[in-house]
């Protein structure tokens, strides 16, 4: 077990530089929706600020209660009761058994009645958006007409680089090995395979920032943040009560200059750093999904209608190219192209794969990530793929005309998923 353990943080074999990747794909997706009475619909969703881990304003909160704050506030806006869901589905990371008790004691908290059922599933990074196809899928099937799709994250609480009790064999197969190679080493294999450079990676992170800022100083995050009353304690153990309204990672003074200055994390001779890199944070996001027919019989609204969704499989070495490959499969049952999407969600684990995903895709950066992603707002890695899906479709609300709109997440052990969303229009 001790090897393992040495493996788990210490392995760092990646593929030769040059030469063209093949993946062997199997797609994991539900058909395209049809117009119509049956259409999956996103009724509302709410999300958190997304907190600093250890040091922010969410460092001494549990998930339990930043779960509980987006479950009441999606079902309080709509003035819904909560029996009448069907189902409730939690994506998380860290917590140990994927969270389920802590779902749980969020239902309770949150005065859920106990007839309502919930679970948790693990898809890694992709875990909030796996909530969401999940209960889709159960809409889908006619097993449910209303659910809650969520995803939360406390990494102030709970350390990542476990990877739990693991055969030794893995050391004889090179995917298996390639499973726990630690996800900074991921970052530098597809920088060094795909010529992705420092400077790329340090001007996407800018841009990242940038574009944040701008949204947070133009109040364009307020309409999806819960604020979130509870309680910290300082350096010198005095305890206060804050109300937490704003995400804490961006950094408007980030510049070429300051990132350029700061060394490798993962490699000596690497380009990958803490700057161009995603932020390990906390954060709690949820989201209200529905059959067409029942939502509008309860007189709701309808936020966006999920039009296609893809799982796909890429080397687990290189996982981060993962959304490369999930969004065309995702259009590709939408019967859309890259050039109908007027925003496209990808999660900024690390600026590396991020840039070859939008390279790769020939995606115009003005529509991605619109208002930063991960670098400059953090991820709290149960919780992203929901606060991308709630980000997403208040953007394009915003936009006040019908539009389409990706959210597309890679995933630690190899590989991608892929949402497409259509706003029907005000």
């Amino acid at each position: 077990m001790h090897r393992v353990k040495v493996i788990s943080g210490h392995l760092s074999s990646y593929p030769a530089q040059g030469g063209n990747i093949k993946c062997n794909i199997n797609h994991c997706c539900a058909r395209a929706a049809v117009s119509g009475p049956e259409d999956v619909v996103v009724v509302h969703g709410r999300r958190t600020a997304i907190g600093k881990a250890k040091r922010g304003l969410f460092k001494d909160t549990t998930p339990d209660e930043l779960l509980s704050a987006v479950m009441k506030a999606v079902m309080t806006d709509m003035g819904l009761s909560p029996d009448r869901l069907g189902d409730v589905c939690v994506g998380n990371v860290l917590q140990p058994g994927a969270g389920a008790v802590m779902a749980r004691i969020a239902h309770f908290l949150s005065e859920f009645p106990e007839t309502v059922p919930v679970y948790t599933v693990n898809r890694q990074c992709s875990s909030g958006l796996q909530a969401l196809f999940n209960i889709a899928g159960a809409i889908k099937s006619g097993s449910i007409d209303l659910g809650l799709a969520c995803g939360v994250e406390s990494m102030s609480l709970q350390e990542m680089g476990n990877p739990g009790d693991l055969s030794p064999r893995l050391v004889d197969f090179e995917k298996a090995r390639a499973c726990v190679v630690p996800m900074g080493i991921t970052s530098e294999n597809v920088a060094e395979r795909f010529g992705i450079s420092r400077e790329k990676q340090d001007a996407f992170a800018v841009s990242s920032h940038q574009k944040a800022d701008r949204a947070q100083r133009s109040g364009r995050f307020e309409a999806e943040i819960v604020p979130v009353v509870t309680r910290v304690t300082d350096a010198e153990g005095t305890e206060c009560t804050v109300t937490v309204l704003k995400d804490e990672g961006v950094r408007p003074s980030t510049t070429l200059e300051g990132l350029g200055k700061l060394r490798a994390a993962f490699r000596p001779d690497g380009s990958t750093t803490a700057g161009n890199s995603s932020q390990v944070s906390d954060g709690a996001a949820a989201l209200l999904l529905g059959r067409r027919s029942a939502v509008e019989a309860l007189g709701l609204p309808v936020l966006g209608v999920l039009r296609a969704s893809a799982v796909v499989g890429v080397p687990p070495d290189m996982m981060g190219i993962g959304p490369a490959y999930a969004i065309p499969a995702a259009l590709e049952q939408a019967g859309l192209s890259v050039a109908d999407i007027d925003v496209f969600e990808i999660n900024e684990a690390f600026a590396s794969q991020a840039v070859y995903c939008v390279e790769k895709l020939g995606l115009p950066l003005d529509r991605v990530n619109p208002n930063g992603g991960a670098i400059a707002l953090g991820h709290p890695l149960g919780c992203t793929g929901a606060r991308m899906t709630v980000s997403l479709l208040h953007e394009l609300r915003r936009r006040g005309r019908r539009g389409y709109g990706v959210v597309s997440m890679c995933i630690g052990t190899g590989m991608g998923a892929a949402a497409v969303f259509e706003y029907p229009g005000p």
